[in-house]
């Protein structure tokens, strides 16, 4: 079995298990027998162990090379106007100057394969395609084509559809209000072969009893402007949905754009590579029941439901992959939803969430590009959170980081004699370490949390980049909360927040680090120097919330040595979530001293050492 095989499974597998934990949950409520609890236990780890297969750092080409190629190509959408058929539609009727039509009423045929080019309007009428094994290609120079008993454009038997909008035409396609539940046909334009849309044209389409655009196969849109409204999905391509230019805007009751195979292991995949697509959705405006790649052009996208239907802004049921281009989301639930993997590698994407920013059952990478989270309740979420790059900045109402999941396998680590977190000064006192981790090699990282900032379930570990926490406020959450080790080899890493929680790094870590409670808060915008035995600044940074701990490591700091904390001044270069290239210390006052590798006393509720972490996950 080929890995993209394996994974299919894997995901189907997965589905299975998550369906089997909402039974098991609605039978728990009724009773809670050991057997219940223990089914429940096993479907949500086989769901997991699904996610985890998949590897959160594949590129876009690995991810695209490994699904079905698209049947489009190079001039699908060109044509000889002298070798069309000329089609006129005169409301209740049409005539033809060529083979391969039939006409009867307002019902237009076309049986063979060739280009036909269609003009004028149908009232209440269909074209219905029926060419078996044949390539069609329509040319809409200026119709109007509404249907009250099924789809306006219904390509039922044909190996290829191709729609070509004709230069400054404009098109309009509409259906009728209901389908049958076993109908074929039930989009107000319909392929049963592989659809291509192109051409410099407008075309208008509302999917008035489901779906407006509908592919059984393949669906590629490559040009033209396009604007549909649709009762359910606004575009569909089963086995594929690609757009590779043109201007797309969506309007859907259900979801926006979809790909909803997910039988065949390299198919459901949903491509954006150019230009310029719109979505607003009651579902989830992007839905691929396998992988989601965007490598250019640029994708906007709403989705905000109205009862408890799932309204992810962009969703995957493999991978999600944003390496190009760029992404502009707004969703009621999660922003980015992949129920294995999402991997951040080049594009300029901007989120705002009702729930996550992004969320990932399994891997959640960032190697490249921009990333801005406007608004979220927790910023990243997954079971292995890797930043080896790029540029983020998250707001969080709970925590920015959270490395965590639905099912852990974890130990009491307090309950084994072994002492509690990660060491002295370590991770969360008491609390179970999962199988989870949270990992900065590279980058820039600024978090900005209600909630705990950079937390893991299980273990941390920083050998590079930059991140600055802006943490909470208030007690019982923390700038830092690690259940298990917390390693710091390399990089910068400056954590402000209250001092009820207060977590360090291990004691064991490589790169020196301190951590000072201050005797009393100190208000927003309050300039702050780490100054070193020698009287020399090694940070400066400027707190945009009330805080009353720091916790700071970088290549100057040295384990053993004493450092001061000096309030007042001014800041000077480049500013990094308030960490300032650098500082002067004026008239600062002092306000604390600190010993490097030492936690402060009375930091936190339990732990393994002084000041070591919370009591919270």
């Amino acid at each position: 079995m080929n890995m993209r095989t394996r994974l299919r499974a894997l995901r189907t597998k997965a589905a299975g298990a998550l369906a089997s934990v909402v039974l098991a949950s609605a039978a728990l409520a009724g009773c809670s027998s050991a057997s219940d609890s223990e089914s429940a236990s096993s479907d949500a780890s086989s769901s997991a162990s699904a996610a985890s297969a998949v590897d959160g750092t594949r590129n876009a080409a690995a991810v695209l090379a490994d699904n079905e190629k698209t049947h489009a190509e190079d001039g699908d959408t060109e044509y000889e106007a002298s070798e069309a058929v000329d089609i006129e539609l005169k409301g209740d009727s049409a005539s033809a100057d060529g083979k391969g039509v039939d006409v009867d009423g307002s019902t237009v045929t076309i049986t063979a394969s060739g280009t036909y080019r269609l003009s004028g309007s149908l009232d209440d009428g269909q074209i219905v395609i029926t060419a078996p094994e044949a390539t069609v290609k329509l040319v809409l120079d200026g119709v109007d084509i509404s249907s009250s008993s099924g789809s306006a454009i219904a390509a039922t038997e044909a190996e290829r559809l191709v729609v070509v909008l004709a230069d400054g035409s404009e098109n309009k396609l509409s259906d009728t209000d209901s389908y049958a539940d076993d109908a074929e046909a039930n989009a107000a334009l319909y392929s049963a072969g592989d659809l291509t849309i192109g051409g410099s044209g407008s075309l208008t389409v509302k999917g008035n009893g489901n779906d407006a655009i509908a592919g059984k196969d393949g669906l590629v849109v490559v040009g033209g402007n396009i604007t549909v409204e649709a009762a359910d999905d606004g575009i569909r391509g089963k086995d594929y949905l690609v757009v590779n230019g043109g201007t797309v805007t969506v309007t859907a009751k259900g979801d926006g754009l979809k790909s909803d195979n997910a039988d065949e292991e390299d198919a459901g995949y949903i491509a954006v590579d150019g230009g310029t697509v719109s979505v607003t959705a009651s579902g989830d405006a992007v839905d691929a029941a396998t992988d989601l790649v965007v490598t250019g052009g640029k994708l906007t996208v709403q989705s905000e439901a109205s009862d408890d239907t799932s309204a992810h802004g962009l969703k995957s049921g493999v991978i999600t992959v944003l390496e190009g281009g760029t992404v502009d989301v707004n969703a009621s639930a999660d922003a980015l939803h992949g129920d294995a993997a999402v991997h951040l590698n080049g594009a300029d994407v901007t989120l705002a969430a009702g729930d996550d920013g992004i969320h990932a059952e399994g891997d959640l990478v960032i190697s490249e590009g921009t990333l801005t989270i406007t608004g979220s309740n927790e910023g990243l979420e997954g079971k292995d959170i890797l930043v080896r790059g790029g540029t983020s900045n998250v707001t969080s109402d709970d925590d920015g980081v959270n490395a965590s999941g639905s099912e852990a396998t974890s130990q009491e680590e307090g309950a084994q004699g072994g002492g509690f977190g990660g060491g002295p000064g370590g991770g969360g006192g008491g609390e179970n370490v999962g199988d989870y981790s949270a990992k900065v090699t590279g980058g820039t990282l600024i978090l900005n949390s209600q909630g705990d900032g950079f937390d893991s379930n299980g273990t941390a570990e920083i050998t590079g980049g930059t991140i600055v926490v802006n943490g909470p406020e208030m007690g019982r959450n923390g700038a830092l909360d690690v259940n298990g080790s917390f390693t710091v080899s390399g990089g910068t890493l400056l954590a402000s927040g209250s001092s009820g929680m207060v977590v360090a790094p291990d004691t064991e870590s490589a790169q020196g680090w301190l951590s000072a409670t201050l005797d009393s808060s100190v208000e927003a915008g309050t300039t702050l120097h780490i100054v070193d035995a020698d009287g020399k600044i090694v940070a400066s940074y400027v707190t945009s919330k009330t805080i009353q701990n720091v916790v700071y490591s970088g290549e100057s700091i040295k384990s053993g040595e004493e450092y001061t904390v000096y309030s007042g001044g001014s800041t000077s270069g480049t500013d990094t979530g308030g960490l300032a290239a650098s500082g002067k210390l004026g008239d600062a006052e002092k306000i604390a001293t600190v010993t490097a590798g030492e936690a402060p006393e009375g930091g936190g509720f339990g732990g393994g050492g002084p000041g070591g972490g919370g009591d919270r996950g």
